[in-house]
């Protein structure tokens, strides 16, 4: 028997939690942080759903803080099983948790602060550095294409999901006694095809229970053909103006993704010298990791390589580690580019950037990524001005762009290609990681083509005998 529970990333982007049981094992699809309102994110994040204590595993797809950064919080309440992952995803999360703990932590400080001042109890923190020590001693890299035994007649096998360095699908096989073995296929966040630096998505066979992303499965994103000309006419504009180009980026993915683009330009001699400033600790961070793990790089990136040069590293190029070097970078004129985390403007040193640039009719704010419902990322896509950065509100001046052919997350055309790749003998399909008009569209589409039982799960929802 196999159960299914829907914990998070239904009905939403973040949070993303699966939980399956199978044959007595107890096993966890992701365990990310939920991200958004403040308050409600904070209880979210506190109040986990099950014992953690009795989990056997924990399974992860890739690194990024919405399907990893709660993993802490399973060890600090008692978790000691397993954590697999690959290779990739084991050095990127033993970064990105750190990281985590430790912006909680001075984000934490500082409401403490004002929380004391007003005479209120003290918030807690959801968890620490010795809490990321623990869970990370339990992490188990496993390479793809293994079959790995977690007992009991379940097994594991991981195949490239192309989205950032390191993700992965997620193929459970669970065998009972005396019946067939059922196959459950897990997407993680799936790549859009022919991204730079990393390889195509694996289209694996067999699946009877598939759990789809739906992240854009209402639309299709402009060709990627697009990218590099887009990003040399930004940076035209920005020395014509002696202004700025403020570009929020995950850490993990999109800003090498930037990285990369404007290593091509530069080296096809298609952009003017720029003082390009990658404003993240945490950036230099994984891009070194991305350096360390080539095994995972396409053949375009495979032969730049050959060629000698570093596809993601260019003249003018400079990563910017303390406080005091950020906060020096507001006080020069443009032009330049500034690539700061995080990607949907939630936290990180990209706020103090913004609200320093977005009065400024001459300035850039260029959107490279899915930006979720309630994040300042989003309120700038929309516009909705005055904009509170920091507790302080600023009107929104500067021009806003969006690049939808850099996101990592493959459109509805890829992923109906991947779908009709992997269908097979699919009996039950369960559409997650999307707002609701999203998972409606990909429960329709997964219909379309030739699956009849298709569902988007509510957060909570549980799935008998699937």
């Amino acid at each position: 028997m196999i159960r299914l529970t829907f914990l998070g990333a239904a009905q939403t982007t973040t949070g993303s939690s699966h939980f399956v049981e199978a044959n007595g094992k107890r096993i966890l699809f992701d365990c990310g942080l939920f991200q958004g309102h403040r308050k409600e994110a904070f209880e979210k994040n506190r109040q986990l759903p099950l014992d953690p204590a009795s989990l056997d595993a924990v399974v992860l797809s890739h690194a990024h803080i919405d399907h990893s950064g709660n993993l802490p919080t399973l060890a600090r309440h008692g978790f000691r099983g397993k954590v697999y992952c690959t290779p990739a995803t084991l050095d990127l999360c033993d970064i990105m948790l750190r990281d985590s703990a430790y912006l909680q932590m001075r984000d934490l400080e500082i409401i403490n602060r004002k929380r004391a001042q007003q005479g209120k109890n003290l918030f807690e923190p959801l968890y620490e550095q010795q809490d990321v020590d623990k869970i990370m001693r339990c992490f188990e890299p496993e390479p793809l294409k293994r079959q790995v035994d977690l007992g009991n007649g379940v097994s594991l096998v991981f195949h490239n999901a192309g989205h950032i360095l390191g993700s992965a699908l997620v193929q459970l096989d669970v065998k009972p006694d005396g019946g067939r073995s059922r196959r459950l296929l897990f997407s993680g966040d799936l790549g859009q095809p022919d991204q730079p630096i990393l390889r195509d998505y694996d289209v694996p066979q067999g699946a009877d229970v598939l759990l789809i992303e739906s992240t854009y499965a209402d639309r299709d994103h402009p060709s990627a053909e697009d990218v590099k000309g887009r990003l040399k006419g930004f940076i035209d504009d920005i020395h014509q103006l002696k202004s700025k180009l403020i570009i929020p980026a995950f850490s993990v993915g999109r800003t090498q993704q930037v990285l990369y683009y404007l290593n091509r330009l530069t080296e096809e001699g298609r952009m003017k010298p720029t003082p390009v400033y990658v404003d993240s600790p945490l950036s230099l961070k994984a891009t070194k990791v991305y350096e360390k793990h080539r095994e995972c790089y396409d053949k375009e990136a495979s032969d730049i390589l050959r060629q000698g040069i570093d596809p993601m590293k260019f003249p003018g190029l400079r990563f910017i580690e303390t406080p005091d070097q950020s906060k020096s970078l507001n006080d020069l004129p443009g032009p330049m580019v500034i690539i700061a985390a995080s990607g949907m403007c939630e936290g990180g040193r990209v706020l103090h950037h913004l609200q320093r640039t977005v009065g400024d009719p001459r300035n850039i704010i260029l959107i490279v990524g899915f930006q979720a419902e309630n994040t300042l990322g989003r309120r700038i896509v929309e516009r909705k001005s005055p904009l509170k950065i920091l507790g302080d509100e600023f009107e929104l001046n500067a021009r806003v762009h969006t690049i939808n052919a850099l996101s990592a997350h493959a459109d509805r055309t890829a992923l109906m290609r991947w779908f009709d790749g992997v269908k097979g003998n699919l009996s039950r399909v369960f559409a997650v990681h999307g707002e609701p008009e999203k998972v409606a569209a990909m429960t329709a589409l997964v219909k379309q083509h030739g699956v009849a039982d298709a569902v988007a799960p509510v957060p909570g929802e549980r799935f008998e005998n699937v």
